[in-house]
């Protein structure tokens, strides 16, 4: 029998394509073929240089849309795909990540088709003005506003708002056979919306970032705090450059922040050189490749080989995030794998399930906190091997072979 995997731009190293890729081989290792649906082109092949997930051998319908930097109202149609899938494959399952499958539900009823719905957050509280009350609504919420609330992205915004309720089901719970999500936080926000509780499936370590078994010790690392994650505003990268550093580097003179980034789009582009020009407006020494440590506080370094942004993880010596109500954060956790100890915000799925709300990493809300919590660990070398172990001990339960486990015992007790 075939599943479908339905995400709606699949062409892209970032953490919704690498839960789908591995719900694919989860579904495959169930006995279930797994079918790839999207709206836009992509290489198969890409996937085992992004997270050492081999996707190629599984059949794939795409619409061949190439609006890349329109990926928001692209899940409007991510049900279109999947219509085609249930005719050509007469599939038993479908797992989507968008709720907008309204188009969709009146076929699988009929034919008795299981459908799964992985949320990695809720949409419908930052798109529903019913649900602005909650305080995510896409104009309030941090993660949401730093990127929408701009022209012409406000307006790119609220258009997609306006057309959400056409395609977008409304309670989940009364329409998927089981609803899961990617950490406790994101749960509970799902809870205040439907008043039921989803299942907690931890995103994966991708296969390609090891847990290291040779943990560099705190004096082999050199004091570098790095961050990782791609160019877009709401990582909040400039708040770093503009708050953060200055003091940073006052408290800790040596210390350097690296951020290495994935730029694939005119809007990251021109996010990255608003960075320079912000770093450099902030007085700060700017570089752009590693080779630039030395005489620069801050290095911005943009689309990186795995290989060379892992050799500069196992260099330094924390890892911090500036997101604020993160849902996850893979980069987090691609981190600790290699020994870092981590500085989050206090939000999120990064505080709430890696950092596990401050017994595993340190949290942080305004700024003298995140300064604080950054120079202990550069300079206490007890409170950074503390930490470091617990990095460690906590990305143990979230490998790649122990989510597919999950996921085929989850489907084989649910079916």
């Amino acid at each position: 029998m075939h599943s479908v995997i339905a995400h709606h731009f699949w062409d892209r190293p970032g953490g919704g394509e690498l839960v789908m890729a591995s719900i694919a081989h989860a579904m495959a290792r169930s006995g279930y073929q797994p079918v790839l649906t999207s709206l836009s082109d992509f290489e198969p092949r890409k996937y085992l240089d992004w997270f050492g997930i081999d996707i190629s051998s599984y059949p794939r319908i795409s619409m061949g849309i190439k609006l890349r930097s329109f990926g928001l109202y692209m899940r409007l149609l991510v049900w279109y795909p999947v219509k085609i899938a249930l005719r050509r494959y007469s599939p038993g399952i479908i797992f989507i990540d968008s709720p907008t499958y309204k188009p969709l539900i009146n076929d699988l009823r009929r034919k008795n088709i299981k459908l799964f719905e992985y949320i990695h957050f809720p949409l419908d509280l930052s798109f529903r003005r019913k649900y602005a009350s909650l305080g995510y609504y896409y104009t309030e919420d941090q993660y949401m506003a730093e990127r929408y609330t701009r022209f012409p992205l406000n307006v790119y915004a609220w258009l997609y708002s306006k057309l959400f309720d056409k395609f977008a089901r409304e309670n989940p719970f009364q329409v998927s056979t089981a609803v899961l999500t990617n950490s406790h936080w994101t749960a509970s926000i799902i809870r205040m919306a439907f008043n039921e509780d989803p299942i907690v499936l931890n995103p994966p370590l991708p296969p390609n970032s090891p847990i290291t078994s040779n943990n560099k010790s705190f004096n082999e690392r050199r004091p570098y705090v790095v961050m990782v994650g791609r160019y877009a505003e709401e990582k909040r990268y400039h708040w770093v450059l503009e708050n953060i550093v200055p003091k940073l580097i006052k408290e800790v003179p040596q210390a350097r922040v690296v951020i290495m980034g994935s730029a694939g789009t005119s809007t990251s582009e021109s996010y990255y050189n608003y960075l320079v020009k912000t770093a450099l407006r902030s007085g700060l020494r700017v570089g752009t490749s590693a080779s630039h440590i030395l005489n620069a506080n801050v290095i911005l370094m943009k689309n990186v080989p795995r290989r060379e942004m892992i050799n500069l993880l196992d260099e330094s010596r924390v890892f911090l995030h500036a997101t604020i109500n993160e849902h996850w954060g893979i980069a987090v956790a691609e981190a600790m794998a290699r020994g870092l100890p981590v500085v989050v915000h206090k939000s999120g799925g990064a505080w709430s399930d890696l950092a596990l709300n401050g017994e595993v990493g340190l949290g942080y809300e305004g700024v003298d906190e995140a300064v604080n919590a950054l120079a202990k660990l550069m300079t206490d070398s007890r409170a950074w091997s503390n930490y470091s172990m617990k990095s460690l001990d906590r990305v143990r339960d979230i490998t790649f072979d122990k989510f597919i486990d999950k996921l085929a015992e989850l489907v084989r007790k649910i079916l």
